[in-house]
């Protein structure tokens, strides 16, 4: 793999700035937004009246933990604008989730926010070793969701080509990459197994093309995951991490030089762990639930909001904002098994110690006799899919996940493409439980 390495004079003042004049900066905007949410949204102005708190009670950033929460269900309850801050007439963009557990989560965007967004973007695919000049494979979906536009704004502001191919026609994606020779890769991790599996299935070699790094985000992946694209690409595989409540993709980004997790960009987000079960604040280097904060934002000003994604907060090494741990799961993906308590990323660690089986799986929920059951079910690699091999990659799954998570399971391998592919965030829960 190439050196893409940054110099460091090439980096904005704030992302070398001193921990003290980062504090600084964000204590006033923090003032800043919170005035701003108190005073333009009815909704945040009576959770803060209900909380016995006020705007003028921030004092300092610890202060912060004296607001209430921000969640889910109060962007959906508010649906469609009550969380917006700003008169329509100011807005210039309007995004919304799939909504997959009831009414879509809807964020908007003055046209300052849009400068931000881009800004973040952009700092983030330079850090992750992308340059002025450089082409863009974008597959990631476009649309409502911000994926797809907020890596396309951000490439065009760093100054980069933009192919906006968006997700789908794998095979399509493979002909493009050879032909307009691409040097940066934005998919989700898992959509850019399935394209390494396309090259694979047409005979062409991957580690031969053009693509140099590419930056994944939008689920949870594992060191595992990252080994195999960068192996399988001769690329580096580094983590952009975003949400579509705060801004989109563009939060946070990890540095190639260090690939240690990904820099959260403080001067735009502010960042908290918190215990998920009682909601209390965590220190620095404890495990938890990542809250963020928005500092700049004008048109939804989100306050502590709930991300349920789990990580801890780490020094900064590459830059002087600090990390976020590797995403490790969610806390409204973990599943209690039997009172064992497992996230898929979990599982997927453990694919990845079994040489026969890729790293395509779903996991099923069922119950029987009053007991729920789990099942992983894992394609084979193309050399592993005699019957004898498939048993052996079944037994070997089976007890490490007994081994190292604690619960048994069942594993059921099928032929490499018979675990549905996702053109967005892969699918890894297939609950078949009843209702009721």
């Amino acid at each position: 793999m190439l050196d893409l390495a940054p110099d460091r004079s090439e980096l904005e003042d704030i992302e070398l700035a001193s921990r003290d004049e980062i504090a600084a900066l964000q204590l006033v905007r923090l003032q800043r937004t919170l005035r701003h949410a108190y005073d333009n949204i009815p909704h945040t102005r009576a959770k803060f009246a209900a909380a016995g708190v006020h705007p003028d009670d921030c004092r300092s950033l610890s202060d912060l933990s004296k607001f209430p929460f921000t969640t889910k269900a109060d962007l959906r309850d508010t649906y469609p604008f009550g969380m917006v801050a700003v008169p329509h007439d100011r807005l210039a963009r309007i995004h919304a989730s799939s909504g997959t557990t009831g009414k879509p989560t809807v964020v908007a965007y003055t046209q300052g926010d849009l400068d931000v967004w881009a800004g973040v973007m952009a700092r983030s695919i330079r850090a992750a070793g992308g340059r002025r000049g450089m082409k863009v494979h974008i597959a990631y979906g476009y649309g409502l969701f911000t994926g797809g536009l907020g890596a396309h704004y951000g490439a065009e502001r760093l100054g980069c080509a933009t192919i906006p191919v968006s997700g789908g026609m794998t095979e399509r994606q493979v002909q493009l990459i050879h032909d307009f020779r691409p040097e940066i890769m934005m998919a989700t991790p898992s959509y850019m197994l399935a394209i390494l599996d396309e090259f694979r299935r047409a005979n062409v070699d991957p580690r031969d093309c053009s693509l140099q790094l590419g930056l994944f985000g939008a689920e949870p992946w594992t060191n595992a995951i990252r080994a195999e694209i960068e192996q399988g690409f001769d690329i580096h595989a580094v983590d952009l991490y975003g949400l579509s409540e705060i801004i989109g993709p563009g939060v946070s980004c990890e540095c190639v030089e260090t690939k240690d997790g990904p820099h959260v960009w403080e001067d735009h987000f502010y960042p908290e762990i918190i215990d998920p079960g009682t909601g209390k604040v965590l220190p620095d280097g404890e495990p938890g639930e990542l809250v963020f904060t928005s500092l700049t934002k004008e048109a939804m000003p989100v306050i502590r909001y709930r991300t349920r994604d789990l990580s801890r907060l780490l020094p900064g090494t590459a830059r002087s904002m600090r990390r976020m741990e590797k995403i490790t799961g969610r806390s409204d993906d973990m599943i209690i098994l039997r009172g064992v308590n497992l996230f898929p990323s979990q599982v997927e660690e453990q694919i990845a110690k079994c040489g026969g089986l890729s790293p395509h799986f779903q996991l099923e929920l069922t119950h029987h006799e009053r007991m729920d059951a789990m099942t992983v079910v894992v394609e084979a690699r193309p050399h592993a899919t005699e019957a004898a091999q498939r048993t052996l990659g079944a037994r070997e799954l089976a007890h490490h996940i007994k081994s190292v998570i604690g619960v048994t399971v069942g594993v059921r391998v099928v032929d490499p493409g018979g675990v549905e592919r996702s053109q967005g965030k892969a699918k890894r829960i297939v609950d078949l439980r009843p209702r009721g």
